[in-house]
């Protein structure tokens, strides 16, 4: 899930614990949940922000490798929302530590996720929002 900050447009990212790896907030799906049902859920128990599947638009479908687990792939679902966050989340569950990314430069972010750093944060910036 791309969150944007209100004030400077950043997207947050987040570190799980025990990996070195930054990342967009998310999971995957439980049984019978659709992509955007899944990545409001993961938001909410991640970061204890509550999203609207209304606020919410598809930035892409991407497979790519694991950040943190090597010799694995994803099939990620990567949705923005609209409307950028004013408070501040708060890391639960498996979250250890937020970082603010700019979505410039972000080629030479070397802690950053393939997904992201290759596919997402590009994408992003290419829809100009």
């Amino acid at each position: 899930m791309v969150l944007r900050r209100a004030r400077d447009g950043h997207v947050l990212t987040v570190r799980k614990r025990g990996t070195s790896m930054f990342m967009f907030p998310g999971g995957k799906p439980e049984a019978g949940e659709s992509p955007v049902e899944a990545g409001v859920r993961e938001v909410r128990e991640e970061l204890g922000l509550d999203l609207s599947p209304a606020d919410l638009m598809t930035v892409g479908e991407w497979h790519t490798d694991a950040a943190n687990e090597p010799g694995h792939a994803l099939h990620s679902h990567v949705f923005l929302s609209t409307v950028p966050l004013e408070g501040t989340p708060t890391p639960a569950a498996e979250i250890e530590e937020l970082r603010w990314q700019p979505l410039d430069g972000v080629e030479d972010v070397e802690d950053l996720a393939p997904l992201s750093r290759w596919h997402a944060i590009p994408a992003v910036r290419g829809m100009g929002i």
